[in-house]
């Protein structure tokens, strides 16, 4: 296995030029994701820099505002017991969600990420150990990303792994460039709320509010699968956002639309 991610570390390496060629042909200035909130539920947008930098790699962080339509996805580090939970309120209510897993939870919890297959969910690439991916070379950052995938395929016998979170909301335009030349899709978010303390849950109506006052036409939700609070939380969102009017899309959706929007013919 190790033999064989170098062999593919040289060949990108081959491919992009020797001597940092590839490196040093983007920027690598460090940017941490954010958005701009905006009240009454209304579609938020983001630095300028940041969309002219997603717009030439394809990468997104909403969806359609004229639409009412949620992108539920989990960021899953580490396992904290709670995304069986999350599991059964998908599937009973049949929202489709992309959970972002790292080399420890692939580790960790095989079962849960067999059973995310199996029940039609997508499984997206939060890299290996976490690290910041502008802050690491090329070959760490290929190697951090190939190595999730195969061991991901070990797993499930899924060849396919399209969608990228990049850890720590923290990317580049050198980044962003690499893991689309790597076949993925950065995919951030246009709603979240500190929900990751683990020590600092505060119920499931504090996670509903937090999370029903930043829902918004396309948004791209993040939650994080360690907090009890979301997992109590979950149905009401589901059911209350519904009530609302809006429906839960997959990132395929959103993917398919876009490509489609770009036929002629259409």
């Amino acid at each position: 296995m190790l033999k064989k991610i170098t062999v593919i570390t040289m060949l990108i390496a081959m491919f992009f030029g020797f001597g940092g060629t590839f490196a040093s042909a983007y920027n690598n200035t460090v940017h941490n994701w954010n958005y701009k909130p905006k009240k009454d539920n209304q579609p938020v947008t983001t630095e300028p820099l940041y969309l002219e930098l997603l717009e030439k790699t394809n990468g997104f962080f909403i969806g359609d505002t004229s639409k009412k339509e949620l992108y539920l996805t989990f960021d899953n580090g580490y396992e904290n017991g709670y995304t069986e939970k999350v599991l059964d309120v998908l599937k009973d209510k049949e929202v489709p969600a992309a959970f972002f897993v790292t080399g420890h939870y692939l580790n960790d919890a095989p079962e849960l990420i067999q059973r995310m297959v199996d029940e039609g969910h997508i499984v997206g690439n939060h890299s290996w150990h976490h690290p910041s991916l502008p802050e690491v070379g090329d070959g760490r950052l290929t190697n951090e990303l190939n190595k999730v995938k195969e061991r991901f395929t070990e797993l499930t016998g899924v060849k396919e792994m399209h969608y990228l979170r990049p850890p720590r909301g923290q990317f580049s335009e050198r980044s962003l460039v690499l893991s689309e030349k790597l076949g993925y899709t950065n995919v951030f978010w246009s709603m979240a709320y500190k929900d990751w303390e683990v020590d600092n849950q505060k119920g499931g109506d504090y996670a509903y509010n937090q999370i029903m006052k930043r829902i918004h036409p396309g948004a791209i939700m993040l939650i994080h699968s360690v907090s009890s609070d979301n997992a109590e939380a979950l149905p009401r969102v589901i059911d209350d956002a519904r009530e609302q009017g809006y429906e839960f899309k997959s990132l395929d959706d959103l993917m398919f639309k876009k490509h489609t929007a770009e036929w002629p013919f259409l």
